[in-house]
């Protein structure tokens, strides 16, 4: 049986608008039934809850990484752990996103099931630094997610002391604007700086 629902009047206000709420994608996931990830939304709920009452957020840092990397995962550990043992591990993999960020359904629809499977299900196209961000997984879940998603041709991106991610627009593919290669760019830049993005001279 999956653990109850906290009580969330707060968050349950962020559903009241004209707008959709993120709210509402977190509580689908914490009564997505049979789920490996359904507890861990329900708590993660619960701490955010907390969160908007106390104003504070229960969230510390650490280190935490891949076999063989030095960077491309945001480490999460919950301060309120005892309270949400669920949620007590939440880390993030930046994922680096193809050239021009082209996608087909199939991969898409691959990377969900891996997240679905070895995280917890929450994904977003694209974080501020331009990767895949994969949210929410335990220390455990985040070598065997990485593990599937490089099975099916994707690599780490940078995150912590790293060289962040680099990005290409979609370029000639789609733009008549477009006077250069942006992907043989990207993919040249990429291939001079992949140590300081994978293993930082910068980390201790």
């Amino acid at each position: 049986m999956s653990k109850p629902m906290h009580d969330t009047p707060m968050l349950d206000e962020l559903e009241s608008g004209p707008w959709p709420s993120f709210v509402t994608g977190l509580k689908r996931l914490a009564n997505d039934e049979g789920k490996q990830y359904q507890d861990t939304m329900v708590d993660l709920l619960g701490q955010l809850e907390l969160s908007y009452q106390t104003r504070k957020g229960y969230w510390k840092g650490g280190t935490l990484s891949v076999m063989g990397y030095g960077g491309g995962v945001i480490p999460r550990f919950s301060e309120v752990g005892d309270q949400f043992p669920a949620s007590r591990e939440f880390h993030t993999l930046r994922i680096m996103p193809p050239a021009g960020m082209h996608y087909n359904t199939k991969i898409i629809r691959e990377m969900c099931d891996i997240w679905e499977k070895h995280g917890s299900g929450l994904i977003a196209f694209h974080g501020q630094s331009g990767d895949i961000m994969f949210q929410g997984a335990t220390s455990q879940q985040v070598q065997e997610s990485f593990d599937a998603l490089n099975e099916i041709g994707f690599d780490m991106g940078g995150a912590g002391p790293a060289l962040r991610t680099g990005m290409s627009c979609v370029g000639a593919a789609r733009c008549e604007q477009s006077c250069a290669n942006e992907q043989k760019i990207h993919r040249m830049m990429v291939n001079a700086f992949l140590d300081e993005m994978h293993r930082p001279a910068l980390s201790i």
